[in-house]
């Protein structure tokens, strides 16, 4: 059950990313109304949340594994590289 359970956390939030990318396009894209801007825009928030939510608990068990197997911890900021081919 603990498998399944972790299935449908990664399907859970692949689906809340997709659907965060569907509203900032669509926000970006300038059509809606000033209503439907502002309910997509909080819509946004919720999932915003909810995706934090489980990558937060994703690097805890990634944790958890690294000490489990006598690995050390050493965090670091990831941040996308720029590209350079310009």
């Amino acid at each position: 059950m603990t498998a399944k359970k972790g299935k449908q956390t990664s399907v859970d939030f692949e689906k809340s990313m997709q659907e965060l990318e569907k509203i900032v396009n669509d926000l970006e894209s300038g059509q809606f109304t000033l209503e439907e801007s502002i309910n997509a825009f909080e819509r946004g928030i919720e999932l915003s949340k909810v995706c934090q939510k489980r990558l937060e608990a994703a690097e805890e068990r990634v944790k958890k594994v690294l000490e489990k197997a006598g690995g050390e911890i050493g965090l670091e900021l990831f941040e996308e590289e720029e590209n350079s081919n310009g």
